[in-house]
This record gives structure tokens, C-alpha cells and sequence, in this order.
């Protein structure tokens, strides 16, 4: 599951074309649609972010041979999904009722919607007795290596094979409104410019388990 659309594949993407490469039944939950990146930019992209990062995000799938899984759209309001935390986990416990494993933000992130997103699936993965994994993504902006903050302990790293980091490496490039700029001002700039998508272009992902 992700908060935005981009989530999912810039803390996972490369596990989710491995695990659609094996036949494993994929849902992948957006609790928002990704509308708020740019607040105030008077760019045209701008205008319905919600439908352009859907389009990417279904873009990115297809690139990562995922193009089959179910998608479930939440519609929660991008930057208030702490408003909606209990909504949340109800809707994601009903999710679950047929799931093995849900992999979603990590609580700690440093990013409200990925801390409420990831509280959310927490709680409801207790309720219905199902595991979930947590994967950063603004951590790594934050945190050094070995930072106490993070729970090395409870770190996994997954190795992803030339092929399926290559998957990764296209489908992050579908994230045109994330990753360059919507237009020429200030508020118009890349939300992941290229020395923030570097930590999620490398030949392996972590996840806390």
C-alpha cells in the first residue's frame, strides 16, 4: 500500500515485479491520489494532479510486469490522511480479510500521510492477524547510516536482480510530475530531484519486518 501514488515503487517497486514475475496475487491500495504534491503551482500539470499521477502510477505498473494487479484508490485527501487514521485502518482491516501480507509506509517516516498510512495498516494487520512490513521512503532523506532513530534490527535487505532492478529503474521514470519540474517557478519544482530518487535507484530495497 502507499499514501501517493510513487510510494509503493520507490520503497518497493523492484519486490513487486519479482513477486508479479512468480505469480503472487498483488492489491495495491493508493489511500490518496497524490493531489497535493504541488500546492501552489499555476502549471497546467497542476490542474488535476489526482488523474496525472493515476496515469503514472498504472504506467509504472505496466512497467514493472504488474500491470495485473488490483488497484484499490482510497481517495483520502493528500496531506490529511491523519485526519482519517481510524476510516483508514477500518477500510485496510476489511482488505486484509484476504491477505497474507500488506507491505506499507513506514510509521516513522518523517512524512504525516506515510506515518498515518503506516499506523493505519499496522493496527489493522494486528486486527486481522496479518504481518506488515514497513518501507521507508523520506527516511532516507533524514536519517544517516546507522542512525539510532531507525530499527536496524528489524531491517531486511532485498536483493533485486539486474533484470527486476532495471523493471524499477523504468517505472520510476514514469513519475514525470514527481520527478522533474511542472513548470519554471519556485513552486513548480521537482519533489524528487535527482540526489533524493538516487536512494531508490540502487540494486536492492529494505523493509522493516
Amino acid at each position: 500500500m502507499a499514501a501517493h501514488p510513487d510510494d509503493e515503487v520507490l520503497g518497493f517497486g523492484g519486490t513487486i515485479a519479482l513477486l508479479a514475475a512468480s505469480g503472487v496475487r498483488l492489491c495495491l491500495v493508493s489511500v490518496t491520489a497524490g493531489e497535493a504534491s504541488h500546492p501552489h503551482s499555476l502549471a497546467p500539470a497542476a490542474r488535476d494532479l489526482a488523474a496525472v499521477r493515476s496515469r503514472e502510477l498504472r504506467d509504472a505498473l505496466g512497467r514493472l510486469g504488474a500491470a495485473d494487479a488490483q488497484s484499490v484508490m482510497l481517495g483520502m485527501p493528500d496531506g490529511k490522511v491523519s485526519w482519517h487514521e481510524q476510516e483508514l485502518s477500518g477500510r485496510l482491516a476489511e482488505l486484509f480479510r484476504d491477505c497474507d501480507l500488506c507491505v506499507a509506509p513506514y510509521s516513522r517516516d518523517l512524512h504525516p500521510d506515510h506515518e498515518a498510512a503506516g499506523r493505519a495498516a499496522l493496527d489493522a494487520g494486528t486486527r486481522r492477524g496479518v504481518p506488515v512490513w514497513e518501507y521507508p521512503v523520506w527516511a532516507w532523506h533524514w536519517a544517516a547510516p546507522d542512525d539510532e532513530r531507525l530499527p536496524w534490527h528489524r531491517a531486511a535487505r532485498l536483493q533485486l536482480p539486474p533484470e527486476f532492478r532495471a523493471r524499477k529503474l523504468a517505472a520510476l521514470a514514469c513519475f514525470r510530475s514527481q520527478i522533474e519540474p511542472l513548470g519554471d517557478a519556485p513552486e513548480d519544482a521537482a519533489i524528487l530531484p535527482p540526489a533524493e530518487l538516487a536512494h531508490f535507484r540502487r540494486d536492492f530495497e529494505v523493509i522493516w519486518r
